[in-house]
Protein backbone atom coordinates (compact mmCIF):
# COMPACT_ATOMS: atom_id res chain seq x y z
CA UNK A 1 0.00 0.00 0.00
CA UNK A 2 2.72 2.49 0.94
CA UNK A 3 4.65 1.81 -2.29
CA UNK A 4 1.52 2.48 -4.33
CA UNK A 5 0.75 5.70 -2.45
CA UNK A 6 4.34 6.91 -2.83
CA UNK A 7 4.19 6.24 -6.55
CA UNK A 8 0.99 8.23 -7.16
CA UNK A 9 1.25 11.10 -4.70
CA UNK A 10 2.90 13.62 -7.04
CA UNK A 11 0.63 12.91 -10.01
CA UNK A 12 -2.45 12.94 -7.79
CA UNK A 13 -1.39 16.28 -6.32
CA UNK A 14 -0.87 17.75 -9.79
CA UNK A 15 -4.23 16.39 -10.95
CA UNK A 16 -6.04 17.83 -7.93
CA UNK A 17 -4.22 21.15 -8.30
CA UNK A 18 -5.33 21.43 -11.92
CA UNK A 19 -8.88 20.58 -10.97
CA UNK A 20 -9.37 23.00 -8.06
CA UNK A 21 -6.60 25.56 -8.70
CA UNK A 22 -5.65 25.68 -5.03
CA UNK A 23 -2.44 24.05 -3.85
CA UNK A 24 -3.42 23.71 -0.18
CA UNK A 25 -6.88 22.37 -0.99
CA UNK A 26 -5.36 19.91 -3.47
CA UNK A 27 -2.96 18.65 -0.84
CA UNK A 28 -5.87 18.10 1.56
CA UNK A 29 -7.85 16.23 -1.09
CA UNK A 30 -4.92 13.95 -1.93
CA UNK A 31 -4.19 13.24 1.73
CA UNK A 32 -7.86 12.50 2.45
CA UNK A 33 -8.03 10.23 -0.60
CA UNK A 34 -4.96 8.32 0.53
CA UNK A 35 -6.40 7.91 4.03
CA UNK A 36 -9.74 6.66 2.69
CA UNK A 37 -8.00 4.17 0.41
CA UNK A 38 -5.90 2.84 3.29
CA UNK A 39 -8.78 2.71 5.78
CA UNK A 40 -11.52 1.28 3.60
CA UNK A 41 -9.71 -0.68 0.91
CA UNK A 42 -6.39 -1.70 2.47
CA UNK A 43 -7.39 -5.36 2.39
CA UNK A 44 -8.01 -5.34 -1.38
CA UNK A 45 -5.50 -6.73 -3.90
CA UNK A 46 -2.84 -4.25 -5.05
CA UNK A 47 -4.14 -4.37 -8.65
CA UNK A 48 -7.33 -2.64 -7.55
CA UNK A 49 -5.57 0.30 -5.84
CA UNK A 50 -5.16 2.53 -8.95
CA UNK A 51 -8.85 2.33 -9.87
CA UNK A 52 -10.08 2.75 -6.32
CA UNK A 53 -7.71 5.63 -5.65
CA UNK A 54 -8.71 7.49 -8.83
CA UNK A 55 -12.37 7.11 -7.96
CA UNK A 56 -11.80 8.35 -4.40
CA UNK A 57 -9.68 11.26 -5.66
CA UNK A 58 -12.28 12.32 -8.24
CA UNK A 59 -15.04 12.14 -5.63
CA UNK A 60 -12.92 14.31 -3.33
CA UNK A 61 -12.47 16.87 -6.10
CA UNK A 62 -16.22 16.89 -6.82
CA UNK A 63 -16.98 17.30 -3.11
CA UNK A 64 -14.58 20.23 -2.97
CA UNK A 65 -16.36 21.90 -5.91
CA UNK A 66 -19.74 21.36 -4.25
CA UNK A 67 -18.56 22.87 -0.97
CA UNK A 68 -16.89 25.74 -2.81
CA UNK A 69 -20.09 26.45 -4.74
CA UNK A 70 -22.09 26.79 -1.51
CA UNK A 71 -19.43 28.93 0.14
CA UNK A 72 -19.02 31.17 -2.89
CA UNK A 73 -22.76 31.85 -2.90
CA UNK A 74 -22.46 33.52 0.50
CA UNK A 75 -19.16 35.15 -0.37
CA UNK A 76 -20.70 36.63 -3.50
CA UNK A 77 -23.66 37.99 -1.60
CA UNK A 78 -21.43 39.77 0.90
CA UNK A 79 -18.65 40.78 -1.49
CA UNK A 80 -20.57 43.83 -2.66
CA UNK A 81 -20.07 45.28 0.81
CA UNK A 82 -16.28 45.07 0.77
CA UNK A 83 -13.51 45.68 -1.78
CA UNK A 84 -12.38 42.68 -3.80
CA UNK A 85 -9.07 41.09 -2.87
CA UNK A 86 -8.05 38.72 -5.62
CA UNK A 87 -4.92 36.66 -5.24
CA UNK A 88 -3.61 35.15 -8.44
CA UNK A 89 -2.37 31.61 -8.04
CA UNK A 90 0.34 30.69 -10.51
CA UNK A 91 0.47 26.92 -10.74
CA UNK A 92 3.44 26.99 -13.06
CA UNK A 93 5.68 28.52 -10.40
CA UNK A 94 4.88 25.72 -7.99
CA UNK A 95 5.48 22.78 -10.31
CA UNK A 96 8.93 21.41 -11.01
CA UNK A 97 9.71 20.63 -14.62
CA UNK A 98 10.86 17.06 -15.08
CA UNK A 99 13.88 16.44 -17.25
CA UNK A 100 12.59 13.98 -19.87
CA UNK A 101 14.42 14.85 -23.05
CA UNK A 102 18.02 14.56 -24.21
CA UNK A 103 17.73 18.11 -25.53
CA UNK A 104 17.13 19.30 -21.97
CA UNK A 105 20.85 18.83 -21.25
CA UNK A 106 21.62 22.19 -22.83
CA UNK A 107 20.49 25.51 -21.38
CA UNK A 108 18.53 26.48 -24.49
CA UNK A 109 16.99 22.99 -24.60
CA UNK A 110 15.90 23.27 -20.97
CA UNK A 111 14.41 26.69 -21.64
CA UNK A 112 12.53 25.45 -24.70
CA UNK A 113 11.27 22.40 -22.83
CA UNK A 114 10.12 24.53 -19.89
CA UNK A 115 8.31 26.93 -22.22
CA UNK A 116 6.54 24.13 -24.09
CA UNK A 117 5.58 22.42 -20.83
CA UNK A 118 4.26 25.72 -19.47
CA UNK A 119 2.13 26.18 -22.59
CA UNK A 120 0.77 22.63 -22.37
CA UNK A 121 -0.06 22.99 -18.67
CA UNK A 122 -1.70 26.34 -19.33
CA UNK A 123 -3.88 24.84 -22.05
CA UNK A 124 -4.75 21.81 -19.89
CA UNK A 125 -6.05 24.16 -17.21
CA UNK A 126 -8.36 25.76 -19.80
CA UNK A 127 -10.04 22.46 -20.74
CA UNK A 128 -13.56 21.78 -19.46
CA UNK A 129 -13.46 19.71 -16.23
CA UNK A 130 -14.61 16.37 -17.70
CA UNK A 131 -12.23 16.65 -20.66
CA UNK A 132 -9.35 17.56 -18.35
CA UNK A 133 -10.23 14.68 -16.02
CA UNK A 134 -10.35 12.13 -18.86
CA UNK A 135 -7.20 13.48 -20.49
CA UNK A 136 -5.16 13.38 -17.26
CA UNK A 137 -6.31 9.88 -16.36
CA UNK A 138 -5.72 8.45 -19.83
CA UNK A 139 -2.45 10.13 -20.77
CA UNK A 140 -0.78 11.15 -17.50
CA UNK A 141 -2.00 8.34 -15.30
CA UNK A 142 -1.79 5.90 -18.25
CA UNK A 143 -5.11 4.28 -17.40
CA UNK A 144 -6.93 2.41 -20.12
CA UNK A 145 -10.37 3.42 -21.40
CA UNK A 146 -12.26 0.95 -19.20
CA UNK A 147 -10.42 2.00 -16.03
CA UNK A 148 -10.96 5.68 -16.82
CA UNK A 149 -14.66 5.11 -17.48
CA UNK A 150 -15.04 3.28 -14.20
CA UNK A 151 -13.16 5.99 -12.28
CA UNK A 152 -15.17 8.79 -13.92
CA UNK A 153 -18.49 6.98 -13.60
CA UNK A 154 -19.33 7.19 -17.30
CA UNK A 155 -19.28 5.00 -20.41
CA UNK A 156 -16.16 4.11 -22.36
CA UNK A 157 -17.57 6.03 -25.31
CA UNK A 158 -17.80 9.16 -23.18
CA UNK A 159 -14.17 8.75 -22.14
CA UNK A 160 -13.11 8.44 -25.78
CA UNK A 161 -15.14 11.51 -26.70
CA UNK A 162 -13.73 13.59 -23.84
CA UNK A 163 -10.16 12.52 -24.67
CA UNK A 164 -10.61 13.19 -28.36
CA UNK A 165 -12.03 16.65 -27.74
CA UNK A 166 -9.28 17.42 -25.23
CA UNK A 167 -6.46 16.37 -27.55
CA UNK A 168 -7.96 18.29 -30.47
CA UNK A 169 -8.39 21.40 -28.31
CA UNK A 170 -4.82 21.13 -27.03
CA UNK A 171 -3.40 20.52 -30.50
CA UNK A 172 -5.31 23.49 -31.94
CA UNK A 173 -4.28 25.81 -29.10
CA UNK A 174 -0.63 24.76 -29.27
CA UNK A 175 -0.53 25.00 -33.07
CA UNK A 176 -1.95 28.54 -32.83
CA UNK A 177 0.97 29.39 -30.54
CA UNK A 178 3.50 27.90 -32.96
CA UNK A 179 4.19 24.68 -31.07
CA UNK A 180 4.36 21.39 -32.95
CA UNK A 181 5.06 18.20 -31.07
Amino acid sequence: MSDFLASVERRAFRQATYAIRDEEGALDIVQDSMMKLAEKYGDRPAEEFPMLFQRILQNGIRDHHRRHKVRSLWTTLFSALSPKDEEDFDLLESLAVENTSKLAGTPDGRLEQAQVLALIESEIRKLPPRQREAFLMRYWEEMDVAETALAMGCSEGSVKTHCSRATHALATALKAKGVSL
